[in-house]
């Protein structure tokens, strides 16, 4: 499919926008120049002295994943340590025909460092609000969807239907509008989730250092920050307007969060967005750079795909299918043998149960992308004013049922292995 065609397959209806909203949505969509600089930052934006993002976006840019051979594989494979050359065979074309020897590789780093554990978690979406637009996504500001913010009551008592199914940790989600759920709500929210959960994590808007600060002190311990492509020319086409849009403040959240006093934060790309082989290098290496510069720090990765949104079932990842994600999470492993990688509910239930026995050491469960439905979705109350969903999930297992999944397929299922002293 050309590139413009798959962007164009985003783009919905918007016959309910206002004659002014319309008309600025088709500005952004039509007319480059109408958008701000998507590589300058914005007023109250943090600057860091940081050299990561130069290093990962140069080795991005000169990987030529073609030039790969069999023998590079091989090599690969045979190490004792793979290093970053290592790494680009293992995501290259020429891995593919040796996809089990990097899965049999891959569960030996698994098994060596993580057991046969498997971690459980949940995430919990407490307003859809959002003032990027985002032409992928369903929370994206002129999606006619509806938009619901949780109030502190609300909050509690999700978190009390989440805490009482059993689940230990959290992660605390929300559209990205510092208008609707500013700094101090969501740290309301850590608050209330340090009542009830034993591991709090964050997937936020971007926030300078001493905002990530305050966050930790209500109670967060980890930071999850999607940069959804590290290809900057792409990432300008798909993300048209607002704070997203700025891709060097993306970039650095990461950096910023361990500055602010986080425990752990977290990585990944959008994988179908762009090109993946290109996003995956660029996901470790930005991993292997920060985890040299702050060793202390824990590290995850997650590598979602595309899946269809409200008002748009056509979103699904370009070339990426299941046999290219098991490369991906494989040559993950490999890489990276300590970083912990989370497989989301994107995922298909099969697919899970395989690849948690090979590379993938997280997994969420009883998971809703809506707004103020767990009680519904937990207990099969009806739902009135729920809001609408990020984006459609393919595994719907409650907690009580990946537990048992996951014990049955001969893993320990962990709820918390954290305890703070």
């Amino acid at each position: 499919m050309a590139e413009n065609q798959l962007e164009n397959q985003f783009f919905v209806d918007s016959d309910k926008l206002s004659e002014k909203a319309l008309a600025k949505k088709h500005r952004l969509e039509q007319d480059p120049s109408s958008r701000t600089n998507h590589m300058e930052y914005m007023e109250g934006m943090e600057r860091i002295r940081s050299d990561i993002m130069e290093r990962v976006l140069g080795q991005m840019e000169s990987y030529d994943y073609g030039s790969y051979t069999d023998a590079d594989v091989r090599r690969a494979l045979v190490h004792e340590t793979c290093s970053v050359e290592d790494f680009k065979a293992l995501l290259s074309p020429a891995a593919a025909p040796y996809l089990e020897e990097m899965a049999e590789k891959a569960k030996i780093e698994t098994s060596k460092h993580f057991g046969n554990t498997v971690y459980l978690f949940t995430p919990l979406y407490i307003a859809n609000y959002c003032e990027n637009y985002c032409v992928y996504c369903g929370f994206n500001c002129y999606n006619d969807i509806v938009r619901k913010k949780l109030n502190s009551g609300e909050i509690e008592h999700e978190m009390k239907v989440i805490a009482d199914s059993g689940i230990e940790e959290i992660l605390i989600l929300t559209g990205e509008s510092r208008g609707m759920s500013s700094v101090e709500y969501i740290g309301e929210a850590c608050r209330l989730a340090a009542n009830y959960f034993r591991n709090v994590g964050l997937e936020i808007y971007p926030v300078n250092t001493d905002e990530y600060r305050y966050l930790h002190e209500c109670g967060a311990d980890y930071v999850t920050v999607f940069q959804e492509t590290y290809n900057s020319d792409k990432s300008e086409t798909l993300h048209l307007m607002g704070h997203k849009r700025v891709f060097p403040y993306r970039f650095e959240a990461q950096e910023r969060a361990i500055l602010g006093g986080m425990r752990g934060v977290g990585f990944s790309a959008l994988l179908g967005l762009s090109d993946f082989r290109k996003d995956a290098l660029a996901s470790a290496l930005h991993v292997y750079y920060l985890q040299r510069k702050y060793p202390h720090a824990e590290y995850s990765l997650s590598c979602p795909r595309l899946r269809p949104i409200i008002n748009n079932d056509k979103i699904n990842p370009l070339d990426v299918h299941e046999r290219e994600l098991c490369q991906v999470l494989c040559a993950y492993r490999i890489f990276l043998p300590f970083v912990g990688i989370t497989v989301s509910s994107r995922e298909s239930e099969s697919f899970r149960n395989g690849i948690v026995k090979l590379a993938a050491t997280k997994i969420s469960a009883g998971v809703s992308t809506g707004i103020g439905d767990h009680e519904s979705k937990y207990e099969g109350k009806e739902s009135t004013d729920a809001g609408d969903e990020q984006f459609e999930i393919s595994d719907g297992r409650s907690f009580g049922q990946m537990y048992a999944d996951m014990s049955g397929e001969g893993l320990q299922p962990v709820l918390n292995d954290y305890v703070y002293v």
